[in-house]
């Protein structure tokens, strides 16, 4: 199974107290666990997994699902992938500690809308957090 992590950690180790909530839509499995999201669809065999605290609760505050098109969020996404991935390849100029590992994100790929607004809106969480400017 690919797999798209998004991630701040060091380390990719899921330990939580708090309540898991599982939802199942159709093919996709959405998980939330405190400040861990995971997103699955072994259809298409990704899986997108956001360990990031205050993710959840600043989503919560955004602009709700449906109010950008898919199209949109892909175009906006693959910009800010390119640009993410370079920041990782080049990582004397920028901090390795927020520059992980790169994304798995292609154009050719559908990925479905919800994988696209939490990548988006991940985008843009980590714009604000860390004040930095991919587009």
């Amino acid at each position: 199974m690919k797999k798209i992590i998004y991630s701040l950690a060091l380390a990719i180790v899921i330990i939580g107290c708090a309540t898991t909530q599982t939802k199942k839509e159709g093919t996709i499995t959405t998980t939330n666990t405190s400040d861990t999201l995971r997103i699955a669809n072994d259809s298409l065999e990704y899986e997108i997994l956001i360990i990031e605290p205050g993710f959840n609760s600043w989503l919560a505050t955004q602009r709700p699902r449906g109010f950008y098109e898919q199209f949109w969020l892909e175009n906006r996404n693959i910009i800010s992938v390119i640009e993410y991935n370079n920041r990782v390849l080049n990582s004397t100029q920028f901090d390795p500690n927020l520059y992980i590992q790169q994304i798995d994100y292609t154009r050719d790929v559908n990925y479905g809308y919800e994988v696209n607004y939490l990548l988006y809106n991940w985008f843009e969480f980590f714009e604000q957090r860390y004040n930095q400017k991919l587009r």
